[in-house]
């Protein structure tokens, strides 16, 4: 029975921790390039300008800007039949509100999907991915209703320029990290209030449907999709307190995909809303707006569970921790569990609440990693991948569960979203460079190359 013949094997990226070039051929600033290295110990810093003397490592990446066609080449050698990679909207729009779209931005894309397609791989495209303008912040951000009109505009130019040559799309990734990392998700400050918050997401979720229409009414054939920041909680014990808390730290993240699979806000939330006298900025025809723009299907990012009790009063972003530890998994160096039955368990989550065709478009697992006879020997990326490939056939096979892609993150290493790091390596393909963007660059096949290379081959058959 297996995964069907047509099934998306591939890997995914974003711009800002791939590409470089921050500064060329129009690019204005975004959210991303303002946010300074760090480590597992020491957060990223924000700054309002970029300050000399100062690692901004979206400002080099790994220069994928420049050397995509070498990797692209590679990832068509592994056999990849899908490639997620985000727009830089701070490429196409520098200010975020210009009245006309830079062409250079658009061009450069225009070769990266061309190239795409002749290597035989489907492109799917993220429209945003923490890459927000940084002109943005002028005017409130998504506070504003104005960032709406902005998005619209944008994503009309995205579904013009590649009609008929990208099929799938992502306006927003993992749209519920607004709730906790508001300026990269949506250019404002980590201090602001969770009314803000509320609002910005109000305006986001109009944009999603407003996206999902505008690709429909330009291409019929256009699929257009969610990407949901995989939050997945077990309770602590079977104590109906910690049950109850777990259930309604689910609802926080799981509003988002709600109302983008179902064209309204859920009851929980205005519930929630109401009792904080918080007021959505509702304008005539939003109603109608969100139930015509529902996603087509579902996407998610999938690392780690986490576990939840009454005690929890809310997560560390970067590391996820709740108050509370899984004492049955073990954990990466960045102490996130690592906990392959529970890919099954969130794709049975989420495909008995929605009834969507799933993707996992982020799945991975990093590690510090040194070259060994000219190679890397990640023996425990394979054992990672396999195992969750495994599950993830179960959810098909045995729960009947539609899923049609499994994306890895990030099939070369890149820039870690998190710390800011390069020693924080996901990739099959090891890139010579440091924390500072220090080496000659070079990409060097990881033991993992030719195992993933197997997997694809054999559509997840051959496993051992």
């Amino acid at each position: 029975m297996g995964f069907n013949k047509d099934f998306f094997w591939g890997g995914a990226l974003a711009a800002d921790q791939c590409e470089g070039a921050y500064d060329e051929d129009g690019k204005g600033l975004s959210t991303a390039d303002l946010i300074t290295s760090g480590d597992v110990n020491t957060p990223r810093q924000i700054t309002k300008t970029v300050e000399p003397g100062k690692n901004y490592p979206s400002h080099k990446g790994i220069d994928h800007y420049h050397r995509y066609k070498e990797d692209i080449a590679l990832f068509a050698e592994m056999g990849f039949k899908m490639y997620r990679f985000s727009i830089d909207w701070s490429r196409i729009y520098p200010n975020g509100d210009d009245e006309e779209p830079n062409e250079l931005g658009l061009k450069h894309y225009d070769d990266v999907v061309n190239y795409c397609l002749e290597l035989g791989i489907e492109p799917m495209i993220t429209m945003d991915h923490f890459e927000t303008p940084i002109g943005f912040q002028k005017f409130g951000s998504w506070t504003n209703r104005k960032a709406v009109d902005c998005f619209a505009r944008y994503a009309r130019t995205l579904f013009t320029r590649f009609r008929s040559r990208v099929k799938y799309w992502l306006p927003i990734n993992e749209i519920n990290n607004l709730v906790e990392c508001p300026y990269q998700s949506a250019a404002l400050d980590n201090d602001s209030t969770y009314e803000d918050r509320m609002i910005a997401s109000y305006h986001q979720l109009i944009a999603h449907a407003l996206t999902v229409k505008i690709g429909h009414e330009i291409d019929p054939e256009n699929q257009i999709g969610n990407m949901y920041s995989g939050i997945f909680a077990y309770p602590a014990t079977c104590n109906p307190n910690d049950i109850i808390a777990a259930q309604e730290f689910m609802k926080k993240y799981l509003f988002f995909v709600d109302v983008q699979s179902r064209g309204c806000y859920p009851s929980y939330k205005l519930k929630e809303l109401e009792r904080m006298n918080i007021k959505l900025p509702v304008l005539e025809g939003d109603e109608q707006i969100l139930k015509e723009g529902t996603i087509d299907f579902l996407t998610y990012s999938y690392y780690n569970t986490t576990v939840v009790g009454e005690k929890t009063k809310d997560m560390d972003f970067f590391t996820f921790d709740t108050g509370y530890e899984n004492p049955y998994l073990p954990r990466t160096k960045w102490g996130w569990d690592i906990d392959p039955q529970g890919l099954r368990y969130s794709l049975n989550f989420l495909y008995d609440r929605y009834q969507k065709p799933i993707f996992i478009t982020e799945n991975g697992i990093a590690d510090f990693e040194e070259l060994e006879n000219e190679t890397v020997h990640d023996a425990y990326r394979v054992e990672y991948l396999k195992a969750h490939v495994e599950e993830m056939k179960k959810a098909v096979e045995i729960d009947g569960v539609d899923v049609r892609g499994y994306l890895w993150w990030g099939p070369i290493d890149v820039i870690s979203f998190g710390t800011g790091e390069m020693k924080k390596r996901y990739g099959f393909i090891y890139v010579d460079q440091d924390d500072f963007c220090n080496g000659t660059g070079e990409r060097i096949k990881k033991d993992s190359f030719e195992y993933y290379k197997r997997v694809i081959r054999s559509n997840g058959e051959d496993l051992d």
